[in-house]
């Protein structure tokens, strides 16, 4: 099994130690951590500028064998100053994240990729990988765009991060990523939805809180995982509206279990 990780988007309101125990009772590996709000609305835990915090979360994370992924979620906008967004980087650091995740936002383009060009060299002097994830209601919207961008910024090291629903709903299929260096790709985000697109204004409300878990929907699960190289790692990034009234490591463990009975099935293959 490859290793498999809780975006913190799946429980998103639980605070990071109760990210950390409901990942060790689902039977994952690692965690992704939410530290930057993407939206100016969006609620994150205090973790930046919060040593007693960071030093719970380094204690908890011993305890329970659980790492750090990854920390989210940086998006790069009009307003963007990365210098401010360095603090995260050093959290990611001291958390032991090999990966933050980057979303390009910024209509202006030549800035975007000045921008980007200088969080991935911050990041990259840190060790840690910049993911640049496309989201169809971003201003980079799919996965060529995001190849795109990081051939226009040529950073050091940075990747494009794939999840499940942003290429089902940004009109590609698993057979794009063959064009690509899969060395582009890390890691995936992995959840499903219903096979058929819904109308553009739903595509935002179903990224953020309509998902379903892998296996009970109609994307291409399968194709997509095989689409990368073996045993590359898979963070659930499932929000569920309808299931928030389950306990965090209840919603984990339903969506890491969708997940085992999916890869059971490849290997049976």
């Amino acid at each position: 099994m490859p290793l498999l990780s809780l975006a913190h988007f799946t429980v998103v309101e639980a605070d990071p130690i109760t990210l950390i125990e409901s990942a060790q009772a689902g039977g994952y590996d690692a965690i992704g951590l939410r530290i930057v709000p993407p939206f100016p609305t969006d609620h994150v835990f205090p973790v930046i500028g919060n040593p007693n915090l960071i030093r719970s979360i380094k204690r908890r994370l011993v305890e329970t064998g659980i790492r750090v992924l990854d920390v989210e979620a940086i998006w790069l906008t009009a307003e963007s100053d990365v210098a401010s967004l360095e603090p995260a980087l050093d959290v990611a650091v001291e958390l032991g994240a090999g990966y933050v995740i980057v979303v390009g936002n910024d209509p202006d383009r030549g800035r975007l990729a000045r921008n980007f060009s200088r969080l991935c060299a911050a990041a990259n002097l840190r060790g840690v990988r910049v993911m640049l994830e496309f989201i169809p209601y971003s201003q980079i919207r799919s996965l060529a765009q995001a190849v795109a961008l990081l051939t226009e910024a040529a950073p050091t090291n940075a990747g494009v991060l794939v999840d499940a629903l942003h290429l089902s709903r940004s009109g590609g299929s698993p057979a794009d990523l063959a064009q690509y260096d899969p060395a582009l790709f890390s890691y995936m985000h992995l959840c499903d939805a219903p096979a058929i697109l819904p109308a553009p204004e739903g595509v935002r409300p179903e990224a953020r809180e309509g998902r379903l878990y892998p296996g009970e929907g109609g994307l291409w699960l399968a194709d997509f995982i095989r689409a990368f190289p073996r045993d590359t790692p898979i963070a659930i990034e499932a929000p569920s509206a309808r299931r928030a009234g389950l306990p965090p490591a209840e919603r984990a463990g339903l969506a890491a279990s969708g997940t085992r009975q999916l890869l059971r099935e490849l290997i049976a293959r």
